[in-house]
């Protein structure tokens, strides 16, 4: 888990200015060990509406801090991206896993989604995300 210092540094390092919105949005991301959802950041810091918590999400989006992961269930969940990241170069060509039984959504960043060429198409970005069981509910 990051210092407060540390969570300072890491969003100027992404040219965002420093909020209490955004420290607290990224504290929660960093102690979390899978993806989160929006709502779960409504229920967990009920000082903030919901309008500043979307627009935080995005903010960290676009520079690099977090990714969005498609869902089958229709909410939106987001991942810590990795290190190399910024608003510049911003790919995610990892594997996600969901599980049947607690519902986590976990980054698999040591997988990577297979390369895939159609004819005729340009492919921009895929998405790949696993289902069944997670190591803590299969044991």
């Amino acid at each position: 888990m990051l210092k407060y210092s540390d969570l300072k540094q890491l969003l100027k390092k992404h040219q965002l200015r420093v909020t209490d919105c955004r420290l607290d949005v990224l504290s929660l991301f960093q102690a979390s060990e899978h993806a989160l959802t929006s709502r779960f950041l409504e229920h967990e810091l009920t000082a903030y509406d919901r309008v500043t918590l979307y627009r935080t999400l995005n903010s960290f989006i676009e520079s690099g801090l977090l990714h969005k992961i498609p869902d089958d269930s229709g909410m939106a969940r987001y991942g810590v991206c990795d290190h190399h990241c910024d608003s510049e170069e911003h790919r995610h060509d990892h594997l996600h896993f969901k599980c049947d039984a607690c519902g986590h959504v976990d980054c698999l960043s040591s997988y990577h989604v297979p390369k895939v060429q159609i004819p005729g198409f340009l492919i921009k970005e895929a998405n790949m995300i696993l289902n069944g069981l997670c190591q803590s509910c299969n044991s």
